[in-house]
């Protein structure tokens, strides 16, 4: 039987993957049962066969396992690229109305766009910081943050806007005419124009409308009407003040400088009192029927001043100073992009923004399951001149030394004749708090507060100082910044280029009604200001952060020893202790805090 059977030769059959192999080649089925049945002769054959089968077998289960191996590498990969895109598409959702949207070209922020080097100087902690905020993303323990930590903020009211009426003998004894010419910036002339009118009414004097002098720092020409409403402002104090456009024709001739009627910074104190204005300005304005300050700013101090001059200096701050419509415009359309056209509007909305006030959304937006969307202002106050009068070190080694030393010599020379007379270290400095806090510890100070990495903020502030390099420590925790050059179109921006007052009037209306404040020196004029304004027209609902700067240099100084948890609860308690709520001390401004009698009154009930 055996010889009936026709096999293929062994070299010539195919196995079972369908190759033909001469190796280990087996009879086929019927030979080997036919075989088993009749023939000894096949027996060793079938045992060869067998093993030969056992081995195929082995190589089947390696290859099979081999193949899940690949199959599941390549299922974690199409995984891995589906969540990529995932978290790529919210990112974008996230980041705010894109640059095509809003008509702003790509690299509007330089420091965003570019790939440099970042410069960090607490390496350890920003790492413990990115870690932490992984870790916070899952947590739903965040509207603390975004709200007033105490309830008695509430309780105290704006009283500021009241009159004193000019009386019979105020008009008998009028004394002349007051002219006044406000340097710095929008913020500085601001304080300026207000002591300004307390000083005319100590003085029982006209006061002409204030002039803005020319910086060649501000590089701004414009005037009080190109950023106040004029006629606003007039109308308002005109029970309180009075208030003219222009000096009278028969004063105009006069050589004021020449007849002893100028008075310089030099001639009037900073911050010099009621008396000294009596006894050294009063007379001459008496003999010569007006005087002019030249440069007036901080020269009218706090304290002692009567309860109807402090009064009138909030009035000023807080009602009498409107921005022109075309500022209220613009800045309207700010905010309203800022907040992604939520309808919730606010008081500070109404006294920044008048008739220009956010309206409703066009485009039906659910927010029920997310709520009113929120943003934190932050100013960071890291411009040049600011890095380099503060004479620190910010890690940026001899080149960066040397180049800030390069500036002081051109723009503070007075200072840079003081530095060596003085032997105070850079390091001295920063533990007595008299550095400006870098964009990498105002990330830091952020994270530690609890601040998810996914919080929308508006950046205010001129250009930072070292740009990208400085910023990106920042946007790495932080990724959702933005400014008004994002926001706006450079059409409407175009009527502000050039004009940095007008600019910086953008960056007051964007902070002020932001849900959060956050600012990086306190004594920089508009933090100072515009954490001012929210205590007085923020109804207790207008949470600002300001950090302590000595307090956070001897935080930092532990950089490489500090626990995160220790970091978290040293920085908590620093904030905190700039929430109390407090009457304003004696010599503190009013500007900044108006929890003062004449300006806000307590409720009792």
């Amino acid at each position: 039987m055996v010889g009936n059977v026709k096999t293929m030769p062994s070299s010539l059959k195919k196995n079972r993957y369908g190759r033909h192999s001469n190796v280990c080649s087996l009879p086929e089925k019927s030979v080997l049962v036919h075989g088993l049945k009749s023939d000894g002769g096949y027996c060793g054959a079938v045992t060869k066969g067998l093993e030969c089968g056992k081995r195929h077998m082995v190589i089947w289960k390696h290859l099979r396992m081999l193949g899940f191996v690949l199959g599941l590498m390549a299922s974690f990969f199409v995984l891995d690229s589906l969540m990529l895109s995932v978290i790529h598409h919210l990112s974008a959702r996230s980041a705010g109305p894109s640059r095509k949207t809003m008509g702003v070209e790509d690299g509007g922020r330089g420091y965003i766009v570019e790939k440099t080097k970042a410069k960090m100087m607490y390496r350890r902690l920003d790492n413990l910081a990115d870690k932490a905020l992984l870790m916070n993303e899952v947590q739903n323990d965040e509207n603390l943050l975004w709200e007033e930590p105490t309830g008695q903020a509430s309780t105290w009211k704006p009283c500021a806007n009241k009159t004193n009426s000019l009386d019979q003998g105020q008009a008998v004894n009028h004394t002349g005419f007051i002219l006044v010419s406000a340097n710095g910036g929008l913020n500085q002339q601001r304080v300026a124009v207000c002591n300004a009118v307390a000083v005319a009414v100590l003085l029982n004097a006209t006061l002409v409308l204030p002039k803005f002098l020319y910086s060649s720092v501000w590089k701004d020409s414009s005037q009080f009407g190109d950023i106040y409403q004029e006629d606003y402002f007039i109308n308002l104090l005109k029970d309180d003040v009075r208030i003219v456009k222009e000096l009278p024709t028969h004063l105009n001739s006069l050589d004021i400088e020449a007849i002893g009627s100028q008075f310089t910074d030099m001639d009037i104190m900073k911050e010099s009192k009621p008396i000294d204005f009596v006894k050294i300005v009063l007379p001459v304005l008496r003999r010569n029927g007006v005087v002019h300050f030249l440069g007036f700013g901080n020269r009218l101090a706090f304290d002692p001043l009567p309860y109807k001059l402090q009064r009138l200096r909030c009035k000023c701050n807080f009602h009498a100073l409107k921005f022109v419509p075309q500022i209220q415009e613009v800045g309207s359309l700010l905010v309203q992009r800022i907040r992604r056209h939520s309808s919730v509007v606010s008081k500070l909305d109404a006294q920044l923004l008048g008739d220009h006030m956010p309206k409703a959304p066009t485009t039906n937006l659910d927010t029920s399951s997310q709520g009113p969307f929120k943003y934190l202002a932050l100013h960071m106050r890291f411009e040049t001149d600011m890095v380099a009068y503060s004479q620190c070190d910010f890690g940026g080694g001899e080149k960066e030394w040397n180049e800030l030393q390069a500036y002081r010599e051109i723009h503070f020379p007075t200072l840079v004749m003081r530095m060596k007379n003085e032997s105070i270290s850079p390091s001295e400095l920063r533990m007595l708090g008299r550095c400006p806090l870098t964009p990498e510890e105002a990330a830091l100070m952020l994270s530690a507060l609890g601040f998810k990495s996914r919080t929308y903020i508006y950046l205010a502030g001129s250009h930072i100082y070292g740009g990208q390099s400085r910023m990106l420590p920042f946007t790495k925790l932080y990724p959702n910044l933005v400014t008004k050059e994002d926001l706006l179109t450079p059409s409407e921006l175009a009527p502000f280029r050039n004009f940095s007052s007008r600019l910086a009037a953008l960056d007051f209306i964007a902070c002020a009604t932001s849900d959060v404040f956050a600012m990086t020196d306190s004594g920089s004029q508009l933090s100072s200001l515009v954490s001012g304004y929210r205590v007085y027209h923020g109804d207790g609902q207008a949470p600002t952060l300001r950090p302590n700067k000595k307090r956070f240099a001897k935080i930092l100084s532990e950089n490489e020893t500090i626990s995160w948890d220790q970091f978290k609860d040293r920085v908590t308690k620093m904030i905190d202790e700039g929430h109390r709520v407090r009457s304003r001390r004696w010599g503190r401004s009013i500007y900044r805090q108006p929890r003062t009698p004449g300006c806000m009154c307590k409720d009792s009930s």
